[in-house]
């Protein structure tokens, strides 16, 4: 059962998704209850019960948290439902998924083909766009590297546990050229 803290906290991380976001505070309320439940593995009907709503409100935005990669379904050996469990094991989950600025940048280069004859005052809205995602696509490899050393640190310094199961300290994705967009495997996280 969960206590009034927890319930709270999930509360207001609904309330941050839902300005923040604009998300379903449901779906915020999902993600911050699995932040904190224990177990950190819970079913549909267990956060249904934790948080006082239908089981279909739980599964839409459980199913919202999967496609954008912060939580994964599965299902224990020897039971007949699933589970669902925030998933960090992914660049994604991070922010660190540069394809999601190079299909911004490719979107602002297709804009900026729509606007081929108009004047540079009217194209410099995507010119900017194209650019800072770019640049975004650039820098968050070394962003991740730079993570991924202050992170060892921080546990080599015993300020930070390591979580079971996590990413361990592997190398990050090398970064690829800015013109290929690359499908990232959450599996070779594990």
């Amino acid at each position: 059962m969960p206590t009034d803290a927890e319930i709270t906290f999930a509360d207001h991380a609904g309330r941050l998704y839902a300005r923040r976001y604009g998300m379903a505070p449901m779906v915020g309320r999902v993600l911050g209850y699995l932040l904190v439940c224990w177990p950190p593995e819970q079913s549909i009907g267990e956060l249904a019960q934790a948080l006082l709503a239908s089981r279909s409100a739980i599964a839409g935005a459980v199913g919202t948290l999967e496609s954008l990669g912060l939580v994964r379904r599965f299902r224990a050996a020897g039971e007949r439902m699933d589970r669902v469990s925030i998933d960090l094991g992914s660049q994604r989950a991070w922010g660190f998924d540069v394809t999601e600025y190079r299909e911004q940048a490719a979107l602002a280069r297709e804009g900026l083909e729509v606007l081929a004859g108009a004047p540079p005052e009217r194209r410099a809205l995507l010119l900017e766009y194209a650019a800072f995602a770019d640049f975004l696509a650039q820098r968050l490899p070394q962003l991740e590297r730079d993570w991924h050393e202050h992170r060892r640190a921080l546990r080599e310094q015993g300020l930070l546990p390591d979580r079971q199961g996590a990413d361990r300290d592997r190398p990050p994705a090398q970064a690829v050229g800015a013109d290929r967009a690359t499908a990232h495997d959450p599996q070779d996280d594990r």
